[in-house]
């Protein structure tokens, strides 16, 4: 849901019939037919399940961020590189790494490969370096060798849920804290 606009799914075609007859009566709503795209997600249909995944949104940040020409490469961050905190001058427009890291954050709804990195960009958001911005530029370019990846949700009627979560165990190079992640999934779906 999102303002006036929702969206209900569900495999209980009765119970979401029902729920739309509720609301229409409480809200006067409008059936727009089946889901395509809302909110920058696009979805896919399959006969086993949907793909979602924001290809135009990946593309609109191209543009937005003169990467349309930029070469791709095959990893997320440098793995020569080493961000720490301060290690160079305060970036003079914040907002310009605020606002990219925020748009990569929302792209990790559908791109779980890049939530590390993004998690890792974000640490950084109080006090961006050029090393930052530059390393956000190449999460960039790696999401150019394939911006059509999402997430594919089964239909499958196996509702198990499975959890994975790893740490890099102290390995922030200022703070020795360890970075953890996480991931969930409903079948092999990710929820999370």
């Amino acid at each position: 849901m999102y303002m006036d606009d929702v969206f209900l799914t569900g495999t209980d075609q009765q119970e979401i019939a029902q729920l739309k007859v509720f609301l229409h009566e409480q809200f006067k709503i409008k059936h727009l037919g089946q889901l395509y795209y809302f909110l920058g997600l696009e979805v896919l249909y399959k006969r086993d399940g949907a793909i979602i995944f924001q290809m135009k949104f990946v593309l609109n940040l191209f543009k937005e961020y003169n990467c349309l020409d930029h070469n791709p490469c095959s990893s997320p961050l440098d793995p020569i590189v080493k961000l720490k905190a301060r290690e160079s001058t305060i970036l003079r427009d914040l907002t310009h790494y605020r606002k990219l890291v925020g748009k990569l954050n929302f792209l990790t709804n559908t791109r779980l490969d890049i939530a590390y990195n993004v998690q890792h960009l974000s640490q950084f958001m109080q006090e961006p370096t050029e090393p930052y911005l530059k390393a956000s530029f190449h999460l960039l370019r790696y999401l150019k060798n394939n911006h059509t990846l999402g997430i594919f949700m089964s239909k499958d009627a196996d509702h198990t849920v499975k959890a994975y979560c790893d740490s890099d165990w102290a390995a922030c190079p200022d703070f020795r804290r360890s970075i953890t992640g996480h991931l969930v999934l409903i079948d092999n779906s990710p929820i999370s």
